[in-house]
């Protein structure tokens, strides 16, 4: 067995051990805070974007750039996760989480830009607030064996709400605010909790 072979079995047994561990580099706080822009966003969506039929980009303007904001600030927190952990595994641990959620993150980018730069269409893009929670839930899926066992469940609401708000997409509920602050405000606090309760917490204990 020659030194470069040797190497490979070892990354391959890292990544393997690392399939195994459960990823502690997506924090509470962060998470909550991002639940905690999608609420205040949908709050001030009336204010910021009155007639969302009639200004589609000031729309989409408003939610991608609370969720860029989230995916920064949970981005730094994983950042610095990396930094202080004595473990070898994080860095590993953190590419493969990171790897298996973006997939659903990519699909649902380029959904949104075909629907908007091809369709242009009011009624078919007052589904991407269902189908953006769908997409969410696929990458919580997706992940979900590298994070505590109750995410599943944030999976779950995240399909379900998606799949509601599609059923909802039309009428007086189409653009609501509430379609984008509900899903991932509730889903968003409800992860951190469960990684505060679950993760942090025992080591606020200990």
């Amino acid at each position: 067995m020659d030194l470069h072979e040797a190497l490979t079995q070892i990354s391959e047994i890292r990544q393997q051990v690392a399939r195994t561990e459960t990823f502690r580099g997506y924090r509470a706080a962060p998470v909550a805070f991002s639940g905690i822009v999608a609420c205040l966003a949908a709050a001030f969506q009336h204010t910021l974007v009155p007639e969302p039929a009639e200004s589609l980009a000031a729309y989409l303007g408003l939610w991608i750039g609370a969720a860029l904001v989230s995916m920064f600030v949970t981005g730094l927190a994983m950042i610095w996760y990396c930094k202080q952990s004595t473990s070898s595994l994080s860095r590993p641990n953190t590419i493969l989480a990171v790897g298996q959620f973006l997939p659903s993150v990519v699909a649902g980018g380029l959904v949104t830009f075909v629907l908007y730069q091809q369709v242009q269409v009011p009624a078919a893009l007052a589904m991407l607030p269902g189908l953006w929670s769908i997409f969410f839930s696929v990458g919580i899926f997706a992940s979900y064996r590298l994070l505590p066992k109750a995410t599943f469940w944030v999976g779950v609401f995240y399909m379900t709400a998606g799949v509601l708000c599609l059923v909802w997409a039309r009428d007086d509920f189409a653009f609501s605010p509430w379609a984008m602050g509900v899903p991932f405000g509730v889903g968003q606090l409800l992860s951190a909790a469960i990684l505060y309760w679950t993760l942090e917490r025992k080591n606020d204990d200990d």
